[in-house]
């Protein structure tokens, strides 16, 4: 099936049924292993969501259980590769005890290529959260937004995937600004987050223009919500693996 989305040709990759692949690798872009393990007994499944620029895997980790009247939340950090302690939330949500009551998928890093050459942006100097197609404006620097609205690979597997699962809930991890935002269509849910985790409500800077970012190409094509978190320069490690994971799960009704 295919959607265009803006300047976007999207094509949707098939999600193979839990179980039905057995190398999550080697399977390619949009299939789904079904994992359970003694070592992250959290886990459920794993799909490679797509490729970077460089070729390096995005992963996305299914973890806690599925069921009728049980919500579907989505988390994403590490979209700009100098954000590289952030990972640690998602990473500690996966690595730990088996999740109950919340259908949670997370994508420790979406910027792989960023990550290892410490940028905040992709392999070719795109900023990815200015790459999504909505409200996209030509921008060069720091902020660089791309030839055109999801030119990045990293942009398009993230979109595919969103349509894919089409959560109830996105949350999308940042550093350094220290706040959550409001900008979203539910403030209120905003503020739930932001007394969970411990910060302040705020109207997140964009360094400029605030457009094609992927928290508002979601609220644009998907009825839940999507919000920005920000934490600190030097967030402690008991708040990133420790505090913020049990918080986010008892605000979703989750338990381990």
């Amino acid at each position: 099936m295919t959607l265009r989305l803006g300047a976007a040709l999207l094509t949707l990759s098939l999600v193979v049924p839990l179980g039905a692949a057995t190398g999550a690798d080697a399977a390619g872009p949009g299939s789904y292993v079904g994992l359970r393990s003694p070592a992250r007994p959290a886990v459920i499944g794993k799909t490679v969501i797509g490729r970077s620029v460089q070729h390096r895997p995005i992963v996305a980790w299914h973890l806690g259980e599925t069921g009728p009247g049980i919500p579907t939340v989505m988390i994403v950090s590490t979209m700009h590769g100098n954000e590289r302690q952030i990972q640690q939330i998602p990473e500690a949500l996966r690595d730990g005890g088996r999740i109950h009551g919340v259908d949670l998928w997370v994508v420790p890093v979406m910027n792989p290529d960023g990550l290892a050459h410490d940028t905040r942006q992709d392999a070719r100097g795109i900023d990815l959260n200015r790459n999504f197609p909505v409200n996209w404006v030509h921008t060069t620097g720091h902020y660089a937004s791309g030839p055109r609205a999801a030119s990045e690979p990293e942009t398009r597997a993230m979109m595919r995937f969103l349509l894919r699962i089409r959560p109830d809930r996105l949350i999308s991890f940042h550093q350094p600004l220290h706040g959550v935002d409001l900008d979203t269509r539910r403030p209120s849910f905003s503020r739930r987050v932001a007394q969970a985790l411990r910060l302040p409500v705020s109207r997140v800077r964009c360094g400029g223009v605030c457009g094609g970012t992927m928290t508002q190409w979601f609220e644009a094509h998907l009825p839940g919500s999507a919000i920005t978190v920000e934490y600190g320069q030097r967030p402690s490690e008991r708040t990133l693996r420790r505090q913020a994971p049990s918080a986010l799960l008892r605000l979703f009704g989750g338990h381990r």
